[in-house]
């Protein structure tokens, strides 16, 4: 019984401290990589990561719980950003440009071409034949790879800025171009790529990521910046959310943007109404957040040196009709808007935990007496669960938490 009281203190205490360092997500595995993690793509079963001077290490994700090594490929210099198409990964690698690795044996990864880019290779994204590089001094080059062995570039286009980040869409290239903002290249001539647009960011555009109508750039101070992109001519800022910490990736999954914050780790952001974007979760990542890819119900974090994390965006509640009511004696609200009231505990409540769990039973929130700001969470269905410091008496009470 002894035994079973310190486990249960102990696992209490673990979500305490878990609670302050988190909103929405919890962290599901993790692989700590022998470099410094920098990109990240996920396809199929494997975790693509570029780990800087560890070059690229694919990781078993088939488990998200226990991702695994099974193969690594050396790249000349540090490997900063990737991408994966078919049987091949294209890795920007610094200074030592472009290198095609084939990956059709995850377990033995090797060389099948490379192509020196005249800049420093940060960021690449592949369209059918063609391998579009973020080649930062030397703008964007486009590289043809219909031959892996032997690549050759088609054309290229010197971005007035700095080429840091690139994402591709239909016959549009969108690049993050650091302190020249986002630049839109048509490149459906591939020999002759034409810019038709831009949109000058605040800060410096990191990254980008495109869906739909817009395009999402990481823009490090000046946080996350949605762009519409409908008239790739005349591209517009909607809508931004200024996130704590210098912002280097974002990956756009549904009505989510998930941010990498360095510092202040993994954002996700509630981008549904694009003119008024929302956080409603985050998770203070154990190092520097440098890139985030979605796939599944996961998003794949690269960290810095403590390398590859895996993270689940819980989403709060389950959705209930705003007006629901629940009809109970207990003096806790069950239906709220922006503030949650606990009314002070006496006697040997006074020594009582509270914390709010969403449908599938995680912490979301530590709550205490008085005002507790729960306007950043999810509408839907919560519970509040109060615990005596000695857990052997406990309560939960549904709540609403509503718009």
């Amino acid at each position: 019984m002894k035994h079973a009281l310190l486990a249960l203190v102990a696992l209490a205490l673990t979500v305490t401290v878990a609670r302050a360092d988190s909103l929405n997500v919890h962290l599901v595995g993790s692989y700590n990589t022998p470099g410094y993690a920098r990109g990240v793509v996920v396809s199929g079963n494997y975790a693509y990561v570029a780990d800087r001077e560890a070059g690229l290490r694919i990781v078993d994700v088939s488990n998200p719980a226990s991702p695994t090594e099974v193969g690594s490929c050396a790249t000349g210099d540090y490997a900063y950003g990737l991408a994966v198409s078919g049987n091949h990964a294209y890795v920007a690698t610094d200074l030592t440009g472009l290198r095609i690795i084939d990956v059709s044996n995850p377990a033995s990864p090797t060389e099948a071409g490379f192509y020196q880019t005249p800049g420093r290779a940060y960021g690449v994204a592949v369209a059918g034949n063609y391998a579009c590089v973020a080649d930062y001094g030397s703008g964007l080059r486009i590289i043809d790879v219909t031959n892996p062995a032997s690549p050759i570039e088609a054309g290229f286009y010197d971005t007035p800025g700095s080429a840091y980040g690139v994402a591709v869409l239909g016959n549009y290239v969108y690049v993050a171009d650091s302190d020249s903002g986002l630049r839109i290249i048509n490149d459906s001539n591939p020999h002759n790529p034409i810019e038709v647009g831009f949109c000058q960011t605040p800060d410096f555009a990191f990254g980008v990521a495109v869906s739909g109508n817009y395009a999402y750039v990481a823009d490090y101070q000046a946080g996350l910046r949605i762009i519409d992109v409908t008239n790739p001519a005349s591209p517009t800022e909607v809508g931004s959310y200024d996130t704590p910490g210098e912002v280097y990736g974002v990956a756009v999954a549904g009505n989510h943007a998930y941010v990498t914050a360095a510092a202040s780790g993994l954002r996700v952001i509630d981008v549904t109404n694009p003119a008024s974007p929302t956080e409603v979760g985050f998770y203070d990542t154990p190092s520097y957040a440098c890139d985030v890819v979605v796939s599944g119900n996961c998003a794949y974090e690269t960290d810095g040196d403590v390398g590859l994390q895996v993270y689940e965006y819980t989403g709060g509640g389950v959705e209930e009709e705003p007006n629901a009511e629940v009809r109970t004696s207990n003096p806790i609200p069950t239906v709220v808007r922006g503030v949650l009231f606990l009314p002070e505990a006496r006697g040997e409540k006074r020594e009582a935990r509270s914390e709010l769990l969403d449908i599938g039973g995680r912490s979301v929130l530590g709550l205490h007496s008085g005002a507790n700001d729960v306007s950043r969470l999810v509408p839907g269905v919560y519970f509040v669960r109060a615990a005596s410091r000695e857990l052997s008496a406990v309560s939960c009470h549904k709540v609403v938490i509503a718009k």
